[in-house]
């Protein structure tokens, strides 16, 4: 069996990231059996980043290699249907899900306005974390941040990016179904993966001020929710 290691849950969502988010909800959309062992500790992972799966002892890193090997292995038919228009047009949601993630994760580690309701939250529902361990968590996103670039962003700029990014996700998203037609797909899965993780934050950011405002999104994102709730 395929066993999913992530980063552990937060505000009822099954993992507070969204790259093992949409693992996790791939995994349920499929019907793939698996287990899922929360983690904190990226260390041992490949790449030192979470997700990462093991597969009869074969380690898989990377949200999207998790994903293919799952296709190719399990045979799975989620995407079978798709033409190569909406298979170009799915990498194309996925990387720009790639840059919301940036801000996103700015909004939890960076912006002074939003970072204690996050720390508070992760300290309140997983006691074993430390103030310690979280101080260094922050110091160790604030050089990715900076590197990456979006550290460099005043929290306006950063904002209107990754709003611009929902945007576009506000223009894809159909009011009823999927992405690609009436059964999701692994994109709608990736989607799911970054909405969840900002509207059901009980932390009101630019970014979930602006999923809320969308019923599509929001009826998307609690469709899949629901989906693949235990």
């Amino acid at each position: 069996m395929l066993t999913l290691y992530s980063y552990p849950q937060l505000f009822g969502v099954a993992d507070n990231n969204g790259y093992g988010l949409k693992v996790y909800a791939f995994l349920k959309l499929a019907g793939v059996p698996f287990a899922h062992k929360h983690i904190f500790d990226s260390s041992g992972a490949p790449r030192g980043q979470l997700p990462y799966a093991v597969d009869d002892g074969k380690e898989i890193g990377g949200s999207d290699a998790i994903v293919t090997h799952s296709i190719e292995k399990y045979r799975l038919t989620i995407d079978a249907q798709l033409t190569l228009r909406q298979r170009d047009m799915s990498h194309l949601i996925d990387r720009m899900l790639d840059d919301l993630y940036w801000v996103m994760s700015y909004s939890r580690w960076k912006d002074e306005q939003f970072r204690p309701a996050f720390l508070a939250a992760l300290l309140r529902e997983h006691p074993n974390l430390t103030e310690e361990g979280l101080l260094k968590a922050q110091e160790y996103n604030a050089q990715r941040y900076y590197y990456q670039g979006i550290g460099r962003y005043s929290p306006p700029a950063a904002y209107a990016r990754g709003i611009a990014d929902l945007q576009v996700l506000a223009n894809l998203v159909p009011s009823t179904g999927f992405v690609h037609g009436p059964k999701p797909t692994s994109i709608d899965a990736a989607i799911y993966g970054f909405i969840a993780n900002i509207y059901f934050y009980e932390i009101e950011t630019p970014l979930r001020t602006f999923v809320a405002a969308h019923r599509n999104l929001v009826r998307h994102c609690t469709e899949i929710h629901d989906a693949v709730a235990n």
